[in-house]
């Protein structure tokens, strides 16, 4: 009998010996920022059509990168200060970054309508409104502050929150009630507790400036990351979200009315206002994230879709081919873009490439399977507005939403696709 036992007990010994104990995978946070204002200034540009000439400058536009690693499985999240940067140039980005996969780098625009083009649009005589050596060094500065991000990782965790701003923030100049008040923030600190990034998500148009005003800036983007730099240390990033149709920075002056049947109000287009808007988003974003427990080894996970849309809308479909950026295209009059699900601890954060409607965007966040539903908007694309086919052409005041566009199916096409990304995903985890 006692040799039975000292014989079980010498078995257990040797499978503990000869069976590795393998470590948990720590988690990695590293963020970097990067410059690319033009000196000298150039035009500013809010959309198709000609620029706007630039008399100053007001803040840095700039390229924010964090990365998240745990393992081997790393993701890149960048904000641009840009109208939006679409693929072609997301591309020559990823070929520049060899220790991370392409399609795990998710580049965004921040939407501001101070910034240069870098569609470079097609002008109708055969040029187009762009700089091609400012949109080289855009591309060179995205590559070199996510290749910073990652020499900068470090052992990190991370808190993840979502709650109603408060305060004048934002509003739907078509229909003042539809948007989404919801701001979701994502804060990750080191292991001595310096925080290394704050980001946050909301869903609004930074246009206080406007083209008009000869500004070139990040507008309100600028004054939210710099107070959040200032209050907590770190890098701050912002990533748009579902602001289509048309949700804008609320800087109307109630003092001064311009349709009373309408309830138009004349804007305030100062950098005052950005400051006002920007600093209030900052405070919003920390009082959200305050008490949001800590996540100290949070799952990290990406899934990526191709997805092919039709280009309906001739507009775009010359934007598309004529150019000079070679935009790639199908033979079908189509073209193909990349949408991404982040698993980041207990949040879910999907993709999209362009601007969606606000009710794409409750109806998307409702049927993903997180505690907190980001959804990134301008990601890896900026193909002009996505509405559901109802919406598309409906009413008068979508007559501007509807021209850019790529076309009645896209929304329907990019719907089906999140759901079948969603539907296939694994439930974000829970806090731990």
């Amino acid at each position: 009998m006692i040799r039975s036992v000292l014989s079980c007990i010498f078995l257990i010994n040797a499978f503990l010996i000869t069976v590795p104990v393998t470590a948990e995978e720590p988690f990695l946070v590293g963020a970097a920022t990067r410059i690319f204002t033009p000196d000298p200034l150039l035009p500013i540009s809010g959309g198709m059509g000609a620029p706007s000439p630039a008399r100053e400058k007001r803040g840095e536009l700039t390229a924010r990168a964090v990365v998240f690693q745990r393992g081997d499985v790393a993701v890149a999240v960048v904000s641009v200060d840009l109208l939006g940067f679409p693929s072609v140039l997301g591309d020559r980005v990823r070929a520049q970054i060899d220790r991370i996969p392409p399609d795990h780098i998710l580049i965004g625009a921040t939407h501001t309508h101070s910034a240069p083009d870098v569609y470079a649009f097609p002008d109708g005589r055969g040029g187009h409104t762009g700089d091609l050596k400012f949109i080289d060094s855009v591309v060179r500065k995205t590559a070199e502050a996510i290749e910073a991000a990652i020499d900068s990782l470090q052992p990190a965790s991370i808190r993840i929150a979502t709650g109603e701003a408060r305060g004048k923030i934002a509003y739907n100049y078509y229909a003042p009630q539809l948007f989404d008040p919801r701001m979701s923030v994502i804060q990750a600190v080191n292991a001595d507790g310096e925080v290394i990034v704050t980001l946050v998500n909301y869903a609004l148009h930074p246009e206080v400036l406007g083209t008009d005003a000869g500004i070139l800036s990040p507008d309100l983007v600028g004054p939210l990351c710099d107070r959040l730099e200032e209050k907590t240390g770190g890098m701050a990033m912002f990533m748009n979200g579902a602001q289509g149709g048309m949700v804008t920075a609320d800087n109307r002056n109630f003092e001064r009315i311009r349709d009373p049947q309408k309830a138009r109000w004349d804007d305030d287009r100062t950098w005052d206002e950005c400051l006002r808007i920007g600093h209030l988003m900052a405070d919003e974003a920390l009082r959200i994230v305050h008490d949001a427990p800590w996540q100290k080894n949070p799952v990290l996970r990406n899934q990526v879709r191709r997805v092919t849309f039709p280009v309906d809308s001739p507009a775009m479909w010359m934007v598309v081919t004529q150019s000079p950026l070679k935009y790639p295209h199908n033979d079908d009059q189509s073209v193909t873009t990349q949408v991404n699900l982040v698993t980041l601890g207990n949040a879910q954060i999907l993709t999209i490439p362009g601007e969606a409607l606000p009710n794409i965007g409750f109806y998307l966040k409702r049927h993903m399977k997180g505690q907190h539903n980001l959804l990134f908007g301008l990601t890896n694309d900026a193909f002009g507005y996505i509405l559901t086919e109802i919406d598309f052409g409906s009413f008068p005041v979508y007559d501007y939403v509807t021209r850019t566009s790529l076309g009645e199916k896209t929304g329907p096409i990019f719907i089906r696709s999140a759901l079948e990304l969603i539907d296939g995903s694994v439930p974000a985890a829970e806090t731990n």
